[in-house]
């Protein structure tokens, strides 16, 4: 018998246990992508019940279906426009009354519906008793009780699906009444049911009750498919406008009334519950962790835990599985062609570069998958959501969302974390102006790259005070950051939709092993897939820029003669020897890499295994390996030979190297901007070590090492003040995302336009700041020091300022169709 395949869409309201009910159903058989065009996750797994294969889609957590928010629009293009053939319902049965008012929208949209009571043990503890059948007569609809993390419930759900699969909702199915306004519903519904196209696309009636609304997706909906789109628009304001003239108030909030009264007389005619007896465990809990002054402190605790596990431990595993990439980065090396005794053959250079740019992010996957692990644990314990009601009140005054306290945190908000995940945990936040600002601002925290050019420079310029100065850094950057992200929100930002902070207290959960590990896997997998492409690209364009056009002929001719007076001091010293004849030019740059494996067969090696490898490589090559082992004078002398040519060849490697870079497109850039970085007091020299820092924020220190000359106690006889040491720290500090950073900053935005803003903002911004440090510190005659200090106290004064100025432009709207009662808005009452 064939089996026929269903399209099935998951819907439900936050914290009503979607996910466990998802994970019921699909097992192990998920995929995780992005809706088209937007970066909300797009979750879809495949089950068999009966003659039915279904690809069940989960959607946003959703309160309701209006357009306010991302998540809601694309669950409603969804059901729009995919065309599910059936939708299954997940309600939270112990707050039922809350979770009909989306039954009831999901019910008006006209797909065959399954109404899942999930989280049954939930409400038989705090003594709801439900009448499911009741309710199912009622709705007419099928209602299943279930509890998702025990299992319960997946046989009932596949016989519905089975039996609804291909079929098309009856009169039976209840619809909601909205008394004074039914006339003007009609009437719209009529004439939208004129129009066979779009009839066919969406329910009229649903369709009139949105225009009613004055819902601007759902304007644009019928300006899209019909051609009297502008008669019909007008007649809705006129009725929307006519109704609010006789009844008092808007059709809107008419509408959200009454699919709150029929969702609270559903509600009252199904469900008994018995007298609560004292507190809940989670009014209990709530008491503490939700009170005004031990709120915050229960969230720092939360926090640095948090900090520690992903990325502090999570940093000692990736130590610990470095060998594991060290090991591929060998393997690599072997496969490719043979390193010369200057230059590496293209594909060798190339290609170790770009296994190196992979493994250096693959390297971050332990910190990743315990962040992950952890985020879960939060979302489905039910603390998130407190953790922003806590925060909400400082960070919307800013801009920003009580859930931006995470990225910020893991971005490194005092010293110590990473852009990457940061950015990427920006995906929780549900208001869209918000979480731009944050993905546009989480780069400015102080990650774990920044520090070795902080460290460089304090050691070279503030060695006395260190301790303080490291302070400085570690602080300022939030009391820049903050000031940027409200302008940002009351500038660039002002037209992007934001949300009303809306934020259910949902009751606490013990999160099961089987579902955290799920979330965790399959987002590692999704940045696996999605960064490591891009990455490799980009690898290879930076690769390019910094190779070419190359040092001149008559500079590596320099370099060819010294290398070639080395090879034949060595042959001459042979010569000298047992071993007269018995080596040639070729010989040398094969002894020296035969030295190198030796060395790295032995390295970490026990006895046992130390004498396997001496076995094998002299089976190799017997006379190289005389050379390097042998207790001969004669071969003592020329391994102490060897030694000297091999550091002859790593210095010469090492200049070529560093004139390579500076002949490259990318040295030639740095001297090109030499005029414009002047004035922050940054020469060719700082730019190059600042250019290269994109590809990885390392590359300064090291960079800025080798090429100026720092280190340390040289680095002031070098010209290095501590004023220049100053610009240049706050430049590193407001530097853009380097390139992982950036890829992740154009997949949670969702554009490159925003990436390129970006990078441009946060350059210029850098620039304009380390400037007038440098030149205003020059100018009143302050040292480095007394311009460090000076600096944060305008810094925290404005930070002040910011806070002060009014939201016009970024406020969250209050919105009267909130569907629930029991919401917290931020901050303390």
């Amino acid at each position: 018998m064939s089996c026929q395949r269903v399209l099935v869409a998951l819907a439900g309201q936050p914290n009503c246990g979607k996910s466990t009910i998802f994970n019921m159903l699909t097992g192990a058989r998920q995929h995780v992508a992005n809706y088209p065009g937007v970066t909300v996750e797009k979750k879809t797994g495949r089950f068999r019940t009966g003659d039915l294969q279904v690809e069940l889609v989960d959607l946003p957590g959703t309160y309701s279906l209006s357009s306010y928010s991302l998540e809601e629009r694309v669950s409603r293009d969804f059901l729009l426009h995919d065309g599910p053939g059936v939708v299954l319902d997940v309600a939270d049965a112990s707050n039922l009354k809350r979770s009909l008012y989306l039954t009831l929208q999901l019910l008006e949209m006209g797909r065959p519906l399954v109404l899942v009571l999930n989280m049954m043990d939930v409400a038989g503890r705090r003594g709801v008793r439900l009448d499911v059948d009741g309710l199912s007569r009622r709705l007419g609809v099928p209602a299943i009780a279930a509890v998702g993390k025990k299992g319960k419930g997946a046989e009932e759900i596949g016989a519905a699906l089975d039996g609804l699969a291909g079929q098309t909702p009856g009169p039976e199915v209840f619809q909601a009444g909205y008394g004074s306004l039914e006339p003007c519903i009609g009437a719209l519904a009529e004439r939208l049911s004129g129009d066979p196209v779009l009839a066919s696309r969406c329910p009229p009636r649903w369709l009139a009750i949105k225009l009613l609304e004055g819902d601007a997706e759902a304007e644009k909906l019928l300006r899209t498919l019909s051609p009297e789109a502008s008669g019909l628009l007008a007649e809705a304001q006129t009725l929307r406008h006519n109704f609010q003239v006789r009844h008092g108030q808007t059709a809107a909030d008419h509408i959200a009334r009454s699919r709150h009264r029929a969702a609270g007389e559903l509600a009252r005619l199904t469900t008994s519950s018995s007298p609560a007896s004292g507190r809940t465990l989670t009014e209990r809990v709530d008491a503490v962790v939700c009170q005004r002054y031990l709120g915050p402190v229960v969230l720092l605790a939360i926090l640095f835990l948090l900090y520690q596990a992903s990325i502090v431990f999570g940093g000692w595993v990736s130590a610990q599985v470095w060998p594991f990439w060290g090991a591929l980065e060998s393997l690599a090396a072997r496969l490719l062609p043979a390193p010369g005794f200057l230059d590496d053959p293209l594909l060798r250079e190339l290609g170790l570069w770009c296994v190196k740019s992979v493994t250096s992010i693959l390297n971050y996957l332990p910190i990743f998958f315990i962040l992950f692990a952890l985020i879960a644990v939060l979302e489905d314990s039910g603390y998130m959501p407190r953790m922003a009601f806590i925060l909400d009140r400082v960070f919307r005054r800013f801009g920003l969302h009580g859930q931006s306290t995470l990225p910020l945190i893991l971005g490194g908000v005092y010293v110590g974390g990473c852009a990457v995940p940061a950015v990427m945990a920006t995906k929780a936040i549900p208001d869209e102006r918000a979480r731009l600002a944050t993905i546009l601002i989480t780069p400015m925290m102080n990650c774990l790259a920044k520090v070795p050019l902080y460290l460089l420079l304090i050691d070279a310029c503030f060695a006395e005070r260190a301790g303080l100065a490291l302070f400085f850094i570690a602080t300022v950057t939030l009391f820049m950051a903050l000031p940027v992200a409200k302008v940002l929100s009351l500038t660039v930002l002002r037209k992007k939709q934001s949300a009303p902070f809306i934020m259910e207290m949902p009751p606490y959960h013990l999160p099961t092993v089987k579902g955290v590990l799920l979330r965790a896997v399959e987002r590692v997998l999704l940045f696996v897939k999605k960064i490591v492409t891009v990455v490799l690209a980009v690898a290879v364009v930076v690769f390019a820029l910094i190779s070419y056009p190359g040092i001149g002929t008559e500079a590596r001719a320099r370099f060819e003669a010294e290398a070639d007076t080395a090879v034949r001091s060595f042959l001459a010293k042979a010569e000298a020897t047992a071993y007269a004849g018995r080596l040639g030019a070729q010989d040398v740059p094969e002894l020296l890499l035969f030295r190198e494996a030796l060395r790295e067969a032995g390295r970490g090696a026990g006895q046992v295994r130390a004498d396997a490898a001496d076995a094998a490589f002299l089976k190799r090559n017997p006379l190289y390996f005389e050379i390097l082992r042998g207790t001969s004078a004669d071969s003592r002398q020329l391994s102490r030979a060897l030694r000297t040519v091999d550091a002859t060849r790593k210095r010469l490697r090492r200049e070529l190297r560093t004139q390579g870079f500076e002949a490259s497109f990318l040295g030639m850039a740095g001297r090109a901007l030499e005029p414009v970085t002047r004035f922050a007091g940054f020469d060719w020299r700082v730019n190059i070590a600042l250019l290269s820092a994109f590809a990885a924020k390392e590359n300064s220190a090291a960079t800025l090492g080798a090429i100026y000359g720092l280190d340390g106690e040289g680095g002031l006889a070098q010209g290095m003040t501590p004023l220049h040491a100053l610009a240049l720290m706050l430049f590193m500090a407001l530097y853009p995302p380097c390139i992982p950073a950036s890829v992740m900053v154009r997949l949670q935005a969702n554009s490159t336009g925003w990436m390129l803003f970006s990078l441009g903002y946060q350059t210029l911004l850098g620039l304009v700041v380390a400037t007038l440090v440098f030149a205003g510190g020059t100018l009143l005659g302050l040292t480095g020091w007394q311009a460090m200090w000076t600096f944060y106290g305008v810094c925290v004064l404005a930070t002040a300022a910011m806070a002060l100025v009014p939201e016009s432009g970024c406020t969250r709207a209050h919105i009267s169709q909130t569907p629930i009662p029991s919401t917290s808005r931020g901050g303390f009452s």
